[in-house]
């Protein structure tokens, strides 16, 4: 126990010493224990939340999500129009692309722009607090809950020490996917009228898939390149994309693929891959 202690205290240690001097002072980046105590404050709600909402009616909330979704359309443009500005669409290269850590107008930008996503991903832990409040129980799944609980906390080192290059590809997928996702919970929250438009409900996981795939082969291809971008965050983001891969693969078989069991019925898998249904 006192070998891991000291271990991770080199590792601290060795994340202050290396952070990025631009971000010191911003919002929750002085201290990795803001974002640790939120993530593990949200596992507790996640398994303590049915539990307490077991006696309890469901919590109407129609107005609250087409609110909350809408402004994660909002959100979600914001962060993929600024990665493409300060970096896609500006100069970036789809191969080795170093961390720009200047002062100049565009690599600023571009630190801010990766700060607002690593923000917005505890706004995002609000999916589940809303599916609990509403027992919607069932669509608090492993891959929700795992794909919601790991993104903060990991995205404060991407912010901490490497805000920019690389990294930043699969934030802007991520970002766009984001968009189209919300933009279909915000339609489906404002009820029957517009159930119409939702026919591409499918279609969403095979973006998501599709997301994964590019990543993982974005990150694959640093493998077998010299660049000056921390190998680490190379290995961490491609394991992340794998993992997804894999989870939202599963996913989709199990949801669009399987065989239809005796009697005739599907399963009844129709909350999407990261937890949404229609009914959201």
């Amino acid at each position: 126990m006192a070998d891991f202690v000291t271990k991770a205290v080199k590792v601290y240690d060795s994340v202050m010493e290396n952070a990025d001097p631009r971000v010191a002072g911003w919002f929750m980046m002085d201290s990795p224990w803001p974002s640790l105590i939120i993530c593990l404050a949200y596992f507790v709600f996640v398994a303590l939340g049915p539990t307490i909402m077991a006696g309890r009616k469901p919590v109407e909330m129609k107005k609250i999500l087409i609110v909350y979704n809408l402004a994660m359309v909002g959100m979600s443009t914001f962060c993929f129009v600024e990665f493409l500005l300060s970096g896609w669409l500006a100069g970036y290269s789809l191969g080795c692309q170093p961390v720009d850590y200047s002062d100049s107008p565009q690599a600023l930008r571009m630190a801010r722009v990766c700060w607002w996503f690593y923000f917005s991903k505890f706004i995002e832990l609000f999916d589940t607090v809303f599916f609990i409040l509403r027992k919607k129980f069932n669509q608090v799944s492993f891959l929700h809950v795992f794909h919601h609980g790991i993104m903060p906390f990991s995205w404060w080192f991407g912010v901490k020490l490497v805000p920019g290059g690389f990294g930043t590809f699969h934030s802007m997928l991520n970002s766009f996917i984001h968009l189209m996702m919300y933009t279909y919970y915000g339609l489906s929250a404002m009820g029957p009228a517009f159930q119409r438009f939702l026919w591409w409900k499918k279609y969403m996981t095979s973006m998501q898939i599709t997301q994964f795939i590019l990543v993982t082969i974005h990150s694959a291809q640093l493998l077998y390149m010299d660049c000056d971008y921390p190998v680490f965050f190379v290995y961490w983001i491609g394991l992340y994309a794998v993992i997804f891969l894999v989870l939202f693969a599963h996913f989709y078989i199990k949801t669009y693929l399987a065989r239809p069991k005796a009697g005739g019925k599907k399963s009844a898998h129709t909350h999407m891959a990261n937890g949404k249904d229609k009914s959201s």
